[in-house]
């Protein structure tokens, strides 16, 4: 292949002017980066662009790592540490050659060294960036849990495992160092997190069964089976969380509750791990938890239009009172509360929140982490907390009418409360809180406004396509007969073929008008959905069916979580 460079094959091409090419060498210079990554990253081209003008001028194949199926020895030709440093990843080879996948196959530093270390000519393959990275972390991911489960096995034959691993490891952990002279259960665990945090999965799930222990990760609310541990390691893998988390690993038939952090690719993630002693052995769910800041934004959790406007006035004009979050488990109460407390902090007030547990730390807010074995309860807890003069209080959930009772009457002195609840809508928080025992006079006093939410799966960008719906699914979504386009997800590798990939939330906000306090303290439920049809309130099948029309999500997506609407 003839050495050329980038700019001139662009500027040959007319994909970009000669102006355009020396802004960007400018604005390259210094920063450490490939002129491809600058251009992309200021907008002078686009990554399909780039891809299809390679094509075009090296005559160099293009490879859908989406798609592609890596066998798991490719990770023995080329060393993690170079597919890491040059980010390209190995998809063939043969005996005298090696298909190399990489986003520049102009990055002809990266091709000799692949060439010296494998003795092999290189094919480059251009391939688009993102799937060459994910490419990279799950051949390497899983060839390090293959080897790890190997030398386990080994070690086993001559007995290291007989007894639980030593308890003389940190406790704060780096998962991506250099491992070659780490035990083979905690490389396991490690590639077993990394993997989890480039799927950006919420929750481990290590499941003991008769031939195995199973490794499913809950990725975009659904979990995905991963690898199987071979049942005679799996005592030695939950040994090593449990010596993480600090807990009892001779204690293996009672639950048992830990917590450790740990540091992937400079990120530092809180673990929150729980064991449930089960016939095959004890299972492990791990929760991770990101200091992300994109979950503390308006646009983080999805909010957008018409109900980020309503969302801001709400929280922003109101001074006292309650403002609930509600929705089933899972729907994304804890990210919206978050985003309450990240607005109104500031010096001038006092804000306090109780949490259970507390998921990110917040700079500027006091955050005391619920108890009930030692009788911090929510209740307990927020009646100390009125003695400490607060001027917002974040209560993480309002679990019995004693906790809401005492919610509603601090935000009757002129307390700002913000809470969530466990209720399939706006309206039904309502009926939820008379049930526990609030008094109506206290919710109809009280209670401000009601943020209503669930999370619905992105349509998966790699391999969306549109589609023309048919009547039943465009009755189904609330809309008139005519001419409408969907889109849905076909199902590819970076989707494990769901055809979804992401979350977003769409939401209901309901403020209280004077009419519905009246119904409230009247307890007339039919008083009180007239007077929210007459106060302009918008249900979240509206904002669900906005969604679909926009491609965001699917209409078989809008179903599933709200069925029949």
């Amino acid at each position: 292949m003839k050495y050329n460079r980038l700019g001139d094959l662009l500027v040959q091409s007319g994909v970009i002017t000669a102006q355009q090419l020396e802004q960007a060498l400018e604005l390259q210079s210094g920063s450490g980066e490939r002129l491809g990554t600058v251009l992309q990253k200021h907008g002078f081209i686009t990554q399909r662009q780039l891809i299809d003008t390679l094509m075009d001028q090296l005559g160099v194949e293009f490879v859908d790592l989406n798609t592609w199926a890596i066998p798991p020895e490719m990770a023995q030709l080329l060393p993690k540490s170079i597919a890491k440093k040059h980010m390209v990843v190995p998809v063939r080879a043969t005996r005298t050659d090696i298909h190399l996948a990489m986003a520049d196959p102009l990055n002809f530093v990266a091709i000799e060294e692949v060439r010296g270390v494998t003795r092999r000519r290189v094919i480059p393959l251009i391939a688009a960036s993102e799937a060459v990275e994910r490419a990279v972390q799950n051949l390497y991911s899983s060839q390090g849990a293959m080897r790890a489960i190997e030398d386990m096995r080994r070690d086993l034959l001559g007995g290291q495992y007989g007894a639980a691993l030593p308890a003389n490891v940190a406790q704060e952990l780096a998962v991506d160092e250099d491992e070659a002279d780490t035990a083979p259960a905690i490389r396991l665990v490690n590639s077993i997190i990394d993997r989890a945090v480039s799927e950006q999965a919420s929750d481990i799930h290590m499941e003991p069964g008769g031939g195995g222990m199973a490794i499913r990760m809950r990725i975009d609310g659904a979990l995905r089976t991963i690898i199987s541990v071979p049942k005679e390691l799996q005592n030695a893998v939950i040994s090593r969380i449990k010596i993480m988390a600090r807990m009892d690993i001779a204690q293996k038939n009672i639950p048992q509750d830990g917590r450790t952090n740990v540091t992937v690719r400079q990120e530092t993630l809180d673990l929150r791990v729980s064991t449930l002693p089960t016939i095959h052995g004890e299972k492990v769910v791990v929760r991770l938890l990101r200091k992300a800041p994109e979950l503390a934004t308006l646009d983080g959790i999805g909010l957008r239009g018409e109900n980020r406007e309503r969302f801001c006035k709400l929280v922003d004009d109101v001074s006292g009172g309650v403002i609930l979050m509600v929705g089933p488990t899972g729907s994304g109460k804890t990210s919206t509360l978050y985003t309450m407390i990240d607005r109104l902090k500031s010096e001038e007030v006092n804000l306090v929140s109780l949490e259970d547990p507390v998921e990110y730390h917040i700079d500027g807010v006091c955050q005391v982490q619920i108890n009930d074995k030692t009788g911090l309860s929510f209740a307990s807890v927020l009646r100390s907390v009125l003695r400490q003069d607060p001027d917002i209080i974040a209560v993480g959930e309002i679990r019995d009418g004693e906790t809401a009772e005492i919610a509603m009457r601090a935000a009757m002195t002129g307390h700002l409360v913000l809470s969530t609840i466990h209720t399939n809508s706006a309206v039904a928080s309502i009926d939820r809180l008379l049930d526990i025992g609030v008094e109506p006079y206290l919710i109809a006093g009280a209670v401000k406004g009601i943020v209503s939410q669930r999370l619905l799966r992105r349509v998966c960008p790699h391999c969306r396509e549109e589609y023309t719906p048919s009547e039943e699914e465009t009755a189904l979504m609330g809309l008139e007969p005519g001419n409408y386009r969907f889109y849905r997800g076909k199902g590819c590798g970076e989707c494990f073929n769901t055809g979804c990939r992401g979350r977003i939330g769409a939401f209901e906000i309901l403020k209280v008008t004077p009419a519905m306090r009246r119904a409230i303290h009247a307890k007339s439920l039919t008083e009180l959905e007239q007077a929210v049809q007459d106060g302009g309130f918008q249900p979240i099948m509206e904002n669900c069916r906005q969604l679909v029309l926009d491609g965001v999500t699917s209409a078989q997506e809008v179903h599933r979580v709200l069925g029949g609407g």
